[in-house]
């Protein structure tokens, strides 16, 4: 069986829902974020490789959270990276990252 079906063929609630949908709920409960703001930008790269005609394939996330204490750039994205490996190695194609701890998002 593969990863998001259920018994018989039918795939959970979860693995139908949208890629942003997963997208959000994987790095709420990864995270614990102050503040998360997912955009998918998908339509800006319309005829160019692996873009896909509903979207969702090219995001760009914001996140806070103090999950990200103590830890440089390439730790925080490769948490995130982490976090979304099924849907970096299905749809998504691009995942731009900023990353930020309260602290850090407060004094900028």
């Amino acid at each position: 069986m593969r990863a998001g079906e259920a018994k018989k063929g039918k795939m959970s609630a979860f693995a139908k829902a949208s890629v942003s949908a997963r997208i959000t709920e994987k790095l709420t409960q990864g995270l614990s974020p102050v503040s998360l703001k997912l955009i998918d930008e998908s339509h800006h790269h319309a005829g160019h490789g692996h873009h896909h005609p509903e979207g969702e394939t090219h995001f760009r996330v914001e996140v806070i959270s103090e999950k990200f204490e103590g830890k440089n750039r390439i730790d925080r994205h490769r948490l995130i990276n982490g976090l979304l490996a099924e849907e970096l190695a299905g749809r998504v194609h691009a995942l731009a990252i900023s990353a930020w701890t309260p602290e850090e998002k407060t004094t900028l």
